[in-house]
């Protein structure tokens, strides 16, 4: 086992399976993967600069040549197959064992930074929370970890994309041991996300360059609706 703790992105292959389905239903199919693509690149960029203080890894959706070699840079371990809670369960739990430490984050919170990453790997060092969750604004969770096995049953238990998910996760954590909280942050559903995002990443103090591409996107995509009113 590895002392050095994991961190999985987690990710869906264009071409593959459909990507951020809600905002393509308002951008368009293609400007929901170029989200995608961008997105994932600025996240896999903050993360590599934690290096190398943890292991990074691609948690990819499908299985296949084609999917291995979409994710490059990192190394990949299979979601698996199920609902969202089955597959976090699979890559959490491959992960805790191998690694004894474990975040999983998803890549639509681009404008996370690296020491919002220290931070919570930090948390787990405090022996009264073997957990950490940052909760979404939108009632969900952007992260989840922890340096101790997670029951499937818990994983299984919540349901997902709801206004109550990161409280239902919590409930059914908490009788496993503390859990430690991470700055909430703002994570893309729909297009009506995105200004607020494009806010987030212009008070980044020092954006990395792959943040600074997303950022350019946003603001120069005129093909977003009309009601967004993106921060100069």
């Amino acid at each position: 086992m590895s002392m050095t703790p994991a961190l999985a992105i987690f990710v869906k292959t264009p071409g593959l399976s459909p990507v951020k389905t809600r905002l393509a239903d308002t951008v368009g199919t293609a400007e929901a993967v170029r989200f995608h693509t961008l997105a994932a690149a600025a996240t896999a960029a903050v993360v590599g600069r934690c290096r190398p203080s943890l292991v990074p890894y691609w948690a990819v959706a499908e299985a296949g040549p084609q999917a291995r070699e979409a994710w490059p840079e990192f190394a990949q371990v299979g979601q698996g197959e199920g609902g969202l809670g089955a597959r976090m369960h699979q890559v959490y739990t491959e992960l805790q064992a191998r690694h004894g430490r474990a975040l999983l984050i998803g890549a639509d919170v681009p404008q996370l930074t690296p020491a919002l990453l220290q931070a919570a790997l930090a948390l787990l060092d405090d022996e009264a929370t073997p957990y950490v969750l940052g909760e979404a604004f939108d009632g969900g969770f952007w992260l989840v970890g922890g340096r101790a096995p997670i029951e499937r049953r818990v994983w299984l238990g919540v349901p997902y994309s709801q206004a109550d998910t990161a409280a239902r996760f919590r409930e059914a954590l908490a009788p496993h041991g503390g859990i430690a909280s991470v700055s909430t942050l703002r994570d893309v559903d729909d297009a009506a996300d995105l200004p607020a995002l494009a806010a987030a990443l212009a008070t980044l103090i020092d954006p990395l360059p792959e943040q600074r591409t997303l950022a350019d996107w946003l603001h120069t995509a005129s093909h977003h609706p009309t009601s967004m009113e993106l921060p100069a």
